[in-house]
């Protein structure tokens, strides 16, 4: 994904993006095409980069282990300087530009924001009840019948000080 910025305008050009995820080198759990819509605003010196950013991927459920898709949405700003890079420049939203250079590569940026989609604990459903313990039955398919109430033998202290914390 490449954007010639060496003939546009001064102002606000709208440009949109759909290739397939292994294209711009991602891979599981990515499935199919990723959008990117980008609003660029370009100005004197400088180009303001605004990006949207919309895939899809398949992930197995942390709690029921159940196979499911989801939808991925990210976006982010990114300000292109034209000119020299000072030495003592850190900032990740910030990239300097030669004079000369009439183009903006959009993969490695578009890559990297779309692997910080990828959710810490990959849920099916926000109340996903998970798998039973004991039996191993997807408790989102109904009760197990297992008895939940036997507490493991080495809580009981810990259990008792609770109780006697309670009735004070």
């Amino acid at each position: 994904m490449k954007i010639k910025i060496s003939n546009l305008k001064d102002g606000i050009h709208n440009f949109s993006f759909e290739e397939p995820v292994g294209d711009i080198g991602l891979e599981k759990p990515f499935i199919g095409n990723i959008l990117v819509d980008v609003e660029l605003n370009k100005l004197h010196n400088q180009v303001v980069l605004d990006a949207k950013l919309t895939m899809n991927a398949n992930f197995d459920c942390d709690r029921c282990n159940t196979n499911f898709n989801s939808t991925l949405n990210n976006n982010y700003k990114m300000v292109y300087l034209i000119g020299t890079e000072p030495e003592d420049s850190e900032s990740i939203n910030l990239t300097y530009l030669s004079v000369d250079s009439d183009k903006i590569e959009l993969n490695n940026d578009v890559r990297d924001f779309a692997l910080l989609t990828i959710p810490m604990k990959k849920l099916c459903k926000e109340n996903c009840k998970g798998l039973c313990a004991k039996c191993g039955k997807d408790l989102n398919d109904g009760d197990c019948g297992c008895n939940q109430d036997k507490v493991d033998d080495r809580w009981l202290p810990l259990m008792e000080l609770k109780n006697k914390l309670n009735n004070n």
